[in-house]
């Protein structure tokens, strides 16, 4: 059994960008959300997409104020701008953290109330919604969270230092923009970090319980896009075929998402980068990802998945679990990023329960998806393994 439905209209390839003018856009007054960096006024993204609006006669104002790792304050002060404005829909121009912070602020433009209030787990309220949120306009400018295409958002609550995903069906984009020309200027590392994200989903969601046949199709294919073609892109960022690869694996995984999910793995980093913001979140899962499949392989999950997984990734005669682990490690050493530490972003042993507990409270329901339980002792031993 499995149930899909995915209402994003996508426009996938170099230059689409400049086909956003073409579209049936869902409004007449749009909130451009950016990012408080300078990346997408100085490689000129900005510019070309206000171009665009103006040339489809739709106004629009400017929310420059989305940090890496959004914050709640952010996101209502953004819901807020958009009603101050009369916008009716939202633009994002960005990456995940951008799109994120745009579907939860069109989510919250449309209520009363406090952005905690109608988050689900932690210490979020769940309340019942009374509005619908605001249309939303993706167009992505790094290949690594698959937002464009998906309901989640990730938010940071640094008060109770919480980092959670949540998501309803109406903050799914109404339009994507996949335009790797948007992505030559990413640095290696972060082209590295975003794409095994993009991995991530699609390998944690493959092995979890919800996998079903329409999610393993759109994993298996996004494992060998992203796998096939990540190192060309990090030794080399102006590889636009590579690029466009990597782009269409990270959509694939959002599709995946929509068809089934991500697993605790992204629970576990989102304890980490709640309490340290300035790591990374693709970092992080790469710092994680070989002790906690290791977990799994050492329990028997699911011995042929993992094989399955390896083939796919290019080991042709894999037959063994272990093998995935072999091409795993693999990837992370031609694409530089083998010896990441969490040491150096000041993570400590001391904290592992901590994060645990925070993990399986602010995010508690990806856990439900293992296809073994991880008690708090397996997951502070998988923190230990993956320790440097």
């Amino acid at each position: 059994m499995y149930q899909f439905n995915l209402p994003t209209n996508t426009l996938f390839g170099a230059g689409t960008l400049n086909l956003l003018h073409k579209q049936a856009l869902p409004g007449k007054k749009a909130m451009i959300v950016i990012s408080n960096g300078k990346s997408t006024r100085v490689n000129g993204y900005l510019d070309r997409t206000q171009e665009q609006l103006e040339q489809a006669n739709v106004a629009y104002c400017l929310f420059d104020k989305v940090q890496p790792n959004p914050l709640k304050s952010v996101v209502e002060e953004g819901a807020a701008f958009a009603r101050s404005n009369n916008c009716d829909f939202v633009v994002a121009l960005g990456g995940g953290s951008v799109m994120d912070a745009a579907k939860a602020m069109a989510m919250l433009a449309n209520e009363t109330g406090d952005l905690w209030d109608f988050v689900p787990s932690g210490t979020g309220k769940n309340l019942p919604r009374r509005g619908k949120a605001l249309p939303v306009v993706a167009i992505t400018t790094t290949a690594g969270t698959g937002s464009e295409v998906d309901a989640a958002a990730v938010i940071t609550n640094p008060e109770t230092h919480e980092k959670t995903g949540f998501g309803y069906f109406d903050m799914v984009p109404v339009l994507a923009i996949v335009d790797a020309e948007l992505m030559l200027t990413v640095p290696p590392s972060y082209t590295a970090y975003q794409g095994f994200d993009a991995l991530f989903h699609s390998t944690e969601g493959y092995i979890s319980n919800l996998a079903n046949p329409v999610s393993e199709m759109f994993a298996l294919k996004a494992i060998e896009s992203v796998s096939h073609n990540l190192v060309a892109c990090v030794k080399d960022g102006s590889n636009l075929a590579a690029r466009e690869m990597v782009a269409f694996g990270n959509s694939l995984s959002g599709y995946q998402m929509m068809a089934a999910s991500a697993s605790s793995k992204h629970s576990l980093e989102h304890a980490m980068s709640a309490y340290h913001p300035e790591l990374p979140h693709g970092a992080g899962l790469i710092m994680l990802s070989l002790a906690y499949y290791t977990h799994f392989i050492n329990a028997h999950a699911c011995d042929e998945r993992f094989v399955t997984m390896a083939r796919v990734m290019g080991m042709e005669h894999a037959s063994k679990p272990t093998d995935f682990l072999t091409a795993l490690a693999r990837l992370q050493e031609e694409c530089g990023v083998a010896n990441l530490k969490m040491s150096d972003y000041g993570i400590q042993p001391s904290e592992f329960m901590t994060l645990t507990l925070n993990a399986k409270s602010a995010m508690s329901e990806l856990f439900e998806y293992d296809r073994i339980p991880l008690s708090e002792e397996d997951c502070v031993s998988i923190y230990q393994a993956a320790y440097k």
